[in-house]
C-alpha cells in the first residue's frame, strides 16, 4: 500500500515525464516542419507587397510576439482581393507564413513580393479558365490559399526551387509568364 507522500511523488514523476515527452514531441514538429523552422526564432514577421494589377504597395508586420495582428491581416486580405470584382476573403495565414519563410530562405527578408494573382472569385476563375488551359476548375485561389508571385531580388528559378524545398504545399513554375504559384494545398509540383 502506498502512503500519500509516495503517491503524490509518483504522480509528479508521471506528470513530469508526460510534460517532457510532450515538449519533445512539440520540438520534433518544429524540426520536421521546414516552414516553421524558418520562421520560429523571430519576434515579428513583416512582408512587403506590390500588386501588379492595382499598383498598390504595402509593407506590413502581420505577426508579432506569437500572435497574428488582426488589422494587418485585414489590410493584406484587402490587398489580395480579386482585383476584377473587388471581392475579398480571409487569406490563409499559413500562406503568409509560407511567403515569409520563402523570403527568409532565399535571403531576401527586405524583398518585395509582386502579386500577379491572389484571391479569385469563382466568376473570375471561370472567366480565366475560358481563356487559358492552365487554370484549375477548383483552384485554391478561390479559397484564399494560393498566390502567384515574383520576389524582387530573387531569380524565378531560385524562388521556385526554394519553394519546393519548403515542402509546404503546391508549387507551379511559369517561366514564360515570369511567376511562380504557391499554395497551402497538398505538396506537389508542376
Amino acid at each position: 500500500m502506498l502512503d500519500s507522500q509516495s503517491f503524490f511523488s509518483d504522480q509528479r514523476l508521471i506528470s513530469r515525464r508526460r510534460f517532457l515527452s510532450g515538449l519533445a514531441s512539440a520540438a520534433g514538429l518544429l524540426v520536421t516542419s521546414p516552414v516553421l523552422a524558418a520562421i520560429a526564432p523571430v519576434a515579428e514577421r513583416t512582408l512587403a507587397f506590390r500588386h501588379t494589377h492595382t499598383a498598390e504597395k504595402q509593407m506590413v508586420t502581420y505577426w508579432r510576439d506569437g500572435e497574428y495582428l488582426a488589422d494587418s491581416l485585414k489590410s493584406i486580405d484587402h490587398l489580395m482581393r480579386d482585383h476584377r470584382s473587388g471581392e475579398c476573403v480571409q487569406m490563409d495565414r499559413a500562406l503568409l507564413d509560407m511567403l515569409y519563410a520563402l523570403q527568409c530562405s532565399v535571403g531576401e527578408e527586405t524583398g518585395e513580393f509582386e502579386i500577379i494573382s491572389a484571391y479569385r472569385s469563382p466568376v473570375t476563375n471561370q472567366m480565366l479558365r475560358g481563356k487559358s488551359g492552365g487554370v484549375a476548375k477548383r483552384s485554391l485561389h478561390m479559397q484564399g490559399k494560393a498566390i502567384d508571385i515574383r520576389l524582387c531580388g530573387c531569380d524565378l528559378k531560385t524562388l521556385r526551387n526554394t519553394a519546393i524545398s519548403l515542402k509546404a504545399g503546391g508549387v507551379g513554375y511559369y517561366p514564360k509568364s515570369d511567376f511562380i504559384h504557391v499554395d497551402t494545398g497538398k505538396v506537389r509540383y508542376w
